[in-house]
């Protein structure tokens, strides 16, 4: 079951009434995990950029939909190899202010997973 999103503030998001201090994946399940930002940061030295290697932890088979909050002002991209990675999947990626991400979040349907920046 796809969990609610109750809002964000920088540095934490509140999912089901549950505060949280660290990025999360919500899986297609409804569970909510640490983002793994070493895989990218690793490859980048930031976790503002993700890369093939996190997307490839993020994708689960059957996503249609990938709905990425960047940040309270919008600072994670998604590298080249990565928005191909997802293509070839045929997952649908939206990248938005975390903010805003939340709000499709809640509105999705279908098959969806998400990845929410906290900070910046």
């Amino acid at each position: 079951m796809k969990p609610t999103i109750d809002g964000t503030k920088f540095g934490s998001i509140t999912i089901g009434g549950e505060k949280i201090e660290h990025d999360v994946v919500i899986r297609l399940n409804g569970d909510v995990e640490k983002r793994k930002k070493k895989l990218s940061k690793a490859l980048y030295g930031t976790s503002h950029v993700i890369s093939l290697d996190e997307a490839k932890y993020i994708y689960e088979d059957g996503a249609e939909r990938l709905i990425i909050g960047t940040g309270q002002s919008g600072l994670v991209t998604l590298s080249p190899e990565a928005e191909a990675y997802f293509k070839r999947k045929a997952c649908r990626v939206e990248v938005l202010p975390t903010p805003t991400a939340i709000e499709a979040w809640n509105n999705a349907t279908g098959a969806v997973i998400g990845l929410f920046h906290v900070t910046c």
